[in-house]
């Protein structure tokens, strides 16, 4: 049944997913004049998880959240389905935003397999760190309001991003050795990601669906 979730959710947002991906694409290779190609990675994996958020108001404007709860799948199954499809959109993006940087790479730009880390793992901590906090607010209270509310947790999720860098610099020094704090961000966003599903499921086990 979660597979049959997925697929819903991903048919709804297929023309949003194939937009942002051929965006990203573009943007790419438009980045490369001016920057390194490598740092679309930053922006791919929040920007492809937009669809979540037109699913979930979809799933609103339909009203398929009462419909879902009489079929043979699990409250925390429908809450589930969601942060794996956004985990799904994030790899999709980074996915996206290395095509360029591999055809780039062919025809002799420099980058750096350090670059594509350190920028994937940005990428990567930013959208979980916005998704920890815009998921369940979007599920949970408006969700025509989701995407200003995945916005504002981004924006959030920066400033998280560079607290937590400073904080590990106090024992790590950063410079001469920047990949290993920015991963101990990333799985730090990945725990925190982790509790926040945990804590929707909660949340929604208790929820009133009318």
């Amino acid at each position: 049944m979660m597979k049959g979730l997925l697929l819903k959710d991903l048919y709804i947002a297929k023309s949003n997913i194939l937009v942002t991906i051929v965006s990203l694409i573009v943007l790419g290779f438009g980045l490369s004049v001016l920057l390194e190609a490598s740092a679309l990675l930053v922006l791919a994996p929040p920007c492809a998880t937009t669809a979540v958020f037109i699913s979930i108001t979809s799933d609103a404007n339909s009203k398929w959240s009462k419909n879902v709860i009489t079929m043979p799948v699990s409250r925390s199954q429908i809450i589930g389905e969601k942060f794996i499809l956004y985990i799904i959109l994030s790899a999709l993006g980074i996915i996206a935003a290395l095509i360029p940087c591999g055809v780039l790479a062919i025809f002799g730009a420099e980058i750096s397999l350090a670059s594509l880390l350190l920028y994937g793992s940005i990428g990567a901590s930013a959208a979980l760190f916005a998704g920890c906090f815009s998921l369940p607010c979007a599920y949970f209270f408006d969700p025509d309001k989701s995407q200003i509310v995945f916005m504002m947790s981004f924006l959030a999720s920066t400033g998280i991003i560079v607290a937590l860098v400073l904080l590990i610099n106090l024992f790590i020094p950063v410079k001469g050795n920047i990949l290993l704090p920015f991963n101990i961000v990333l799985i730090i966003a990945a725990i925190f990601f982790f509790i926040s599903h945990k804590i929707a499921v909660m949340a929604y086990q208790k929820k009133d669906i009318t």
